[in-house]
């Protein structure tokens, strides 16, 4: 049930609201046991956070996570939540498309996790620009049938999203209604500067904050050990620097720095929802704490943090 600390936002023009905190698939689900992934479903609905990325991972740079789906859509299953009470986001793939083609990837993505249909679904990243007339045109074919109802990108350059939404325009199709960036307290300058900025002030796109963390450096102050995304300009040892920082300003406004960094994406108004990793439900309670402090001090968090943006030097477009 929607959660009156925070209020949701469309994810595409004129769509249902969404839950403002989403959860993410890779490095979580098969990091708990059976028993606290249903549990953390079951939680994640009550916190408005039942929003679900159900990519799953077999091909490209993430395929030692290949059971995701499958471990979250056997938990989904257990749980007994209303499917109506979730919303459900698969992914597609660029790394071997189009000789694995978008509808094979999402029949059994949908298959594994023991789903009909998604509610929405992101583009991924790539290395070359894709053919753009047969992309629009393939994820299109899978709205027709009712697989999923919108869809979105995940950190294009700006070029190739403007040439997505143009071809849907050409087609009479229906574009990319939101964005899956790279955004946090840090790295800013996809989201904010010129290149996706006037996408989301004039409202064609919504923001999806993804990586908010960096994978994990701004909510513990370490460097990983696991693998984590990309690192886009090679700036991550200056957002490892910035961390006492943002644990200062957490400590101010009694949160934790992982709830003061999804606050501080939800306080800008083109972030429609907020991915991030949650393997244990006292995790995802501590980040829902960042829904009050959006709506009471959103201004005030963005204020706190105007000195700890390190990404100043990199380039806003979208390349990398």
């Amino acid at each position: 049930m929607p959660d009156a600390t925070s209020p949701r936002k469309p994810l595409s023009p004129g769509g249902a609201t969404v839950p403002p905190l989403a959860l993410g698939s890779w490095n979580t689900w098969d990091r708990m046991e059976f028993d606290d992934a249903v549990q953390l479903i079951h939680r994640a609905v009550e916190l408005d956070a039942g929003f679900f990325d159900v990519a799953y991972y077999n091909m490209g740079p993430h395929a030692e996570n290949s059971r995701t789906d499958i471990l979250f859509g056997e938990a989904f299953q257990a749980s007994g939540v209303d499917r109506a009470a979730v919303v459900l986001c698969g992914k597609l793939w660029l790394w071997d498309w189009p000789n694995q083609g978008f509808r094979g990837q999402i029949e059994e993505s949908l298959e594994r996790a023991g789903l009909d249909r998604f509610d929405t679904l992101v583009v991924g990243d790539y290395l070359d620009a894709p053919d753009m007339p047969r992309l629009v045109a393939d994820v299109n074919a899978l709205l027709a049938d009712g697989l999923v109802d919108s869809w979105g990108i995940n950190n294009w350059r700006i070029a190739d999203t403007r040439a997505a939404l143009a071809e849907a325009d050409t087609q009479g199709l229906i574009g990319p209604s939101f964005a899956q960036l790279k955004y946090g307290i840090a790295r800013r300058a996809m989201a904010e500067g010129d290149a996706y900025g006037p996408l989301f002030a004039d409202g064609t796109l919504a923001l999806q904050a993804s990586d908010v963390f960096e994978g994990g450096i701004l909510a513990t102050g370490r460097m990983p050990q696991r693998k984590i995304g990309a690192d886009v300009g090679g700036i991550r040892e200056r957002i490892l620097a910035v961390y006492p920082e943002v644990a200062r300003v957490a400590g101010e406004f009694g949160v934790t720095p992982a709830a003061l960094g999804i606050a501080f994406c939800l306080a800008n108004p083109a972030t429609a929802t907020v991915l991030f990793g949650a393997s244990r439900v006292a995790q995802l309670e501590e980040n829902h704490a960042a829904l009050a402090l959006a709506r009471d001090h959103g201004a005030e968090v963005r204020v706190a943090l105007a000195d700890c943006r390190v990404d100043h030097a990199v380039r806003p477009d979208g390349t990398w």
